[in-house]
């Protein structure tokens, strides 16, 4: 089997319904066609004259075709890599040649010819996925070591000892209790050896930290007390794997584990508007109780949100009468 930094990553198109992507491509394009003007007409005015110009025909073009990405997202995500870029060029063209076909025909305006037009937008389709690949290139190392460090987490010796220990206990008493606990650490290690470039639904991400509470609360028994609101949670809402629970292992690892007495956690998810937003709070200890990693992990799930989310997704950190809370922003999304 190969290893987490062995696994390669396939490539996959940008989500077409993000805003920040949208944003990017109209400011990609527009920043192209003011390079070509500048580069091919001698003057600055007669540059801006010229690129306004060209900016009153392009710019419906840009719109219709960012709204059929939009409307094809989920067929394109459905499709190969490769597939998908050829689609994406040829939906381009043919929105184009179409669009330079009926503007010249109604208003009669001195365009460039048909072939140079689809030659141009070929070319900045091409350019666009080149660069969002690149994009998405830069943040893939943080997935696989997002991975790593989640698998040491699970493998530390404090917690894979403990709950080993705890369920040799458990055997004669309650094998039944016993054989659930081996089950839910064998989920933990199934599902950090997916593949994180899918999205999983909240309800699955749910039951994850719902499995992975029974572990921590056989070890630590009543000094955990952990509070669920999740009636207004949207489970079918989609989301990254892995990230809600690595936050609730911090709560415990950071906020529980290190005190003396009981320690309350609060897991509160809701959905707001088109949003989702998820909570997870737990005591915060004095200086002397603390423990090193956290901001490791927190900044770790804040570039995998990035890579998923791009600017549309955020991760906030609060303290404020000895409660540490950690807030997570996603865009609602149905499976």
């Amino acid at each position: 089997m190969a290893s987490i930094r062995q696994n390669a990553y396939s490539d996959l198109l940008p989500d077409f319904r993000n805003l920040a992507v949208m944003a990017r491509v109209l400011l990609a394009v527009n920043a192209v066609m003011l390079a070509g003007t500048l580069y091919a007409t001698p003057t600055l005015a007669s540059a801006m004259e010229r690129f306004v110009y060209s900016a009153a025909f392009l710019e419906p073009l840009l719109l219709i075709e960012l709204m059929a990405l939009f409307a094809t997202a989920p067929w394109l995500a459905r499709l190969s890599y490769a597939a998908g870029c050829a689609a994406v060029v040829a939906l381009m063209c043919v929105l184009a040649g179409v669009y330079h076909s009926v503007v010249r025909a109604a208003l009669g305006l001195a365009l460039p010819s048909l072939g140079r037009t689809l030659v141009l937008t070929m070319f900045v389709a091409a350019l666009l996925l080149a660069y969002f690949r690149l994009h998405s290139k830069a943040f893939s190392p943080a997935l696989a070591e997002a991975r790593l460090q989640a698998l040491q987490a699970r493998i530390r010796p404090h917690f894979l000892f403990n709950s080993l220990n705890a369920v040799l206990a458990l055997i004669r008493r309650d094998p039944k209790r016993a054989e659930r606990t081996l089950e839910d650490l064998a989920d933990l290690f199934r599902t950090l050896m997916a593949d994180a470039r899918q999205f999983v639904r909240l309800a699955d991400e749910l039951a994850l930290l719902e499995r992975y509470s029974e572990i921590e609360h056989l070890r630590l028994a009543d000094r955990l007390r952990i509070t669920w609101q999740l009636d207004a949670a949207p489970l079918d809402a989609l989301l990254p794997p892995m990230v809600l629970q690595p936050v609730l292992e911090n709560a415990i690892y950071h906020g529980v584990e290190p005190g003396t007495g009981v320690g309350d956690v609060l897991v509160r998810i809701e959905r707001r508007g088109e949003r989702v937003h998820a909570a997870i709070e737990n005591p915060h200890l004095e200086r002397g109780g603390q423990r090193a990693g956290n901001r490791m992990a927190l900044d770790n799930i804040r570039e995998r949100l990035a890579l998923f989310f791009d600017a549309e997704a955020r991760l906030e950190t609060h303290v404020a009468n000895s409660r540490y809370r950690v807030e997570i922003e996603i865009p609602y999304r149905r499976a």
